[in-house]
């Protein structure tokens, strides 16, 4: 089993994942358990293997040293994306810009940067609180496609919809329980948009 510690650690240094983010996507509160791990000092049952063969990008054999370079579930051409801190379902919060923190994304996910989703507002697009949100930037989005969008320091993820004529924009949620955000006239100079939302990605539990 010291294989496997030593791998989780080894393969979380190539990803240029932090221990705090790692342990978020295996579902740990603290990064001090994924350092307990990863000095063998606890043992991990199956289900927690495989979650950790997730996040790592690994098939659980390649995790536990069973198998070869080969099983690696992500190529060497991933790209690492910066996670740029939370952006808000629900009510806009502050994003802050964390780029000490990386995820590796395949080719086929066509974006420049991540953002952690919190709140509720975008269940109905089955983006859930603590999903990663992959972002391609942008400036303008179509209306009703999902965008990260920055109104003053804050930022929020929603549906846009523009429309020129009224000089009028409304940020719509994917949840009944949440409001439109309307912005008329002057109001839109507070408003940027970071990028168009391409792909999220849930943590294993």
């Amino acid at each position: 089993m010291q294989e496997l510690y030593h791998n989780i650690r080894m393969q979380r240094e190539r990803l240029g994942l932090s221990q705090d983010e790692l342990a978020r996507l295996v579902g740990y509160t603290s990064r001090t358990s994924i350092a307990k791990i990863e000095a063998g000092k606890i043992d991990l049952p199956q289900s927690k293997v495989e979650a950790f063969a997730h996040a790592l990008h690994m098939t659980p054999a390649a995790l536990l040293g069973w198998g070869p370079a080969e099983d690696h579930l992500v190529s060497e051409a991933g790209r690492r994306l910066p996670i740029l801190g939370e952006i808000a379902c629900g009510e806009p919060i502050f994003a802050s810009e964390d780029h000490d923190a990386y995820i590796l994304a395949s080719e086929d996910i066509d974006a420049d940067f991540c953002l952690r989703a919190k709140g509720e507002s975008m269940i109905g697009a089955r983006i859930l609180d603590g999903d990663l949100v992959f972002i391609r930037s942008q400036s303008q989005v179509d209306n009703g496609e999902i965008a990260a969008v920055l109104i003053g320091d804050e930022a929020t993820l929603k549906r846009v919809y523009y429309y020129p004529q009224q000089n009028r924009l409304m940020l719509n949620a994917e949840n009944p329980a949440f409001a439109p955000l309307i912005y008329i006239g002057d109001e839109l100079d507070q408003i940027k948009i970071l990028g168009k939302a391409v792909a999220f990605q849930s943590p294993l539990h």
